[in-house]
């Protein structure tokens, strides 16, 4: 596959995660930036030699809760999918760890507040 990780920040997979402010209680709307913040500096290592991550409160129910970017291009989820087998990855399985890492960072957060 490919020998030159990581890639250049324009070439990896940018991942918009956009969080509901309601999966922090019923303070959401009041934490829902600061539980962003402290997702994104956990995310940023993550997958870091082919994916960036952008770590969003979901202000608007229009935007999807996850969006896929490459050299600064919306993609859809199945090139997403074909971009990610490149490097031996699931889209799947990473839509997996990306919802438990929330679940666990929501947690890690409200027990620190």
């Amino acid at each position: 596959m490919v020998s030159d990780l990581p890639l250049p920040d324009e070439k990896k997979l940018l991942i918009i995660y956009r969080v509901e402010s309601g999966c922090l209680g019923p303070d959401g709307a009041k934490l829902v930036d600061r539980f962003c913040e402290f997702a994104q500096k956990k995310f940023a290592s993550e997958y870091s030699g082919i994916i960036r991550w952008n770590i969003l409160p979901r202000n608007s129910k229009t935007l999807p809760e996850i969006e896929y970017n490459v050299l600064g291009k919306k993609i859809t989820h199945s090139q997403a999918e074909r971009y990610l087998l490149f490097f031996d990855k699931s889209l799947e399985g990473l839509e997996g760890y990306l919802s438990e890492r929330i679940a666990k960072y929501i947690e890690a957060f409200m027990s620190r507040s």
